[in-house]
């Protein structure tokens, strides 16, 4: 009698929530790919019927037929319009990779000195960000190339810093390691360094939350994978080398060349997205209760260490969320580079453009490319994001 009742007490299918709510997501992306898919039948039809043309990806095969000024692998004007795509790619995340780490590392910086007691270097951290934060960065990134790098000397009175590191009007030379036969040997040691340093990374934390007393995860982390690095560079056969740019007749030679594109966008990303980087760690900071601060002055932890092991490692929960956007920010960002003449991913794609006529496919092979940056880099920071939040219970 009481499995009869209980039978009779239990809803129908139709009046279950879980039911409802998978039933309800099937109908959302049911619809959703309704619509996609009748708005890419209308368009393929609207491209036959106006123009007689259909979507086709074989001009990809086609000779490209065009120089690009910078690539990272080799290419030349015979070369396929695929290749010349994928030059743009890389050197799109060449500048999105490098923007990240620089506007990281100045923006936490500059964070951390617009809450210093000091009123002068507040002040300074205050304007800097008060101005970058309020500059189109399409103006920025045109009067930092036009006002810096466009306006530096000439080769032969090129501006020689230490390295020697040579500034003109070719851009920046810097010293470069040319890869010698032992270079994919040494590669492997590089790797195995990596790997090492991590495990020793979390022995170390093991042993902080059993002693107590943290150790500088980081510095430990990089004098491993460096004396890893030392060892295999003085075993192996000599596995780079190493060029100094000279002054050559009207040019350098030797080292690695970045050019002054290269530098003005690189820069212009770096010093824009660092004052929003600065704001979201101040923020962060600033989450931390002032009661945690002084249960570490009382510990006598010094400030360095109140910041490093009490302030910071809290704040981290508060500042991912939104780094993660000012990153995204800053790939999307880099599409700015054909104003400043940087061949990227859009500026080769607009060239292959004109070449072919191709606006869908092109079009949607960049978005494509964008789409997949993002949602790697939410990826990845989504992952840290849930390994250092707050659970409770």
């Amino acid at each position: 009698m009481q499995q009869i009742a209980a039978s009779q007490a239990k809803p129908p299918f139709y009046r279950d929530e879980r039911v409802l709510g998978v039933i309800s997501q099937i109908v959302v992306v049911g619809l959703v790919v309704g619509l996609l898919g009748y708005f890419y039948n209308n368009m393929v039809s609207a491209l036959r019927a106006q123009l007689g043309v259909a979507i086709d990806y074989s001009f990809l095969r086609s000779t490209a037929g065009f120089d690009i000024g910078e690539s990272l692998i080799e290419y030349g004007r015979s070369e396929t319009y695929f290749r010349a795509l994928v030059v743009g790619l890389l050197n799109t995340f060449q500048v999105a990779v490098l923007g990240i780490i620089f506007a990281s590392l100045l923006g936490v910086f500059i964070g951390v000195m617009r809450l210093s007691t000091n009123f002068l270097v507040s002040r300074i951290a205050s304007v800097y960000i008060d101005i970058f934060r309020n500059i189109p960065l399409l103006l920025l990134l045109i009067f930092w190339a036009q006002a810096v790098f466009f306006k530096l000397p000439r080769v032969a009175e090129a501006l020689i810093l230490p390295g020697p590191i040579f500034l003109s009007n070719r851009g920046m030379s810097i010293p470069w390691g040319l890869p010698t036969e032992s270079w994919p040997t040494y590669r492997i040691v590089l790797i195995a360094g990596l790997i090492l340093a991590y495990v020793v990374a979390r022995l170390l934390k093991e042993q902080g939350k059993r002693t107590g007393r943290m150790p500088l995860l980081t510095l430990w982390f990089l004098v491993t994978f460096a004396a890893v690095g030392a060892v295999g560079w003085f075993v192996l056969p000599q596995p780079l080398t190493l060029t100094t740019p000279e002054l050559v007749g009207f040019n350098t030679q030797g080292g690695r060349v970045f050019s002054q594109q290269f530098m003005a966008l690189l820069s212009g990303l770096t010093i824009y997205t660092a004052a929003f980087i600065a704001e979201t760690v101040r923020a962060g900071i600033q989450s931390v209760s002032k009661g945690q601060r002084e249960a570490a002055t009382a510990l006598g932890l010094t400030s360095f260490q109140t910041l490093r092991l009490v302030v910071f490692p809290q704040a981290l929960r508060v500042i991912i969320p939104p780094l993660t956007s000012q990153y995204l920010n800053l790939t999307k960002n880099s599409s700015l580079a054909i104003a400043v003449g940087y061949p990227d991913l859009f500026a080769v794609g607009s060239t292959t453009l004109n070449q072919t006529g191709r606006a869908i496919e092109v079009f949607s092979l960049i978005m494509g490319v964008y789409l997949f940056f993002s949602l790697t880099t939410s990826f990845f920071m989504n992952l840290y994001n849930q390994r250092i939040k707050l659970i409770e219970r």
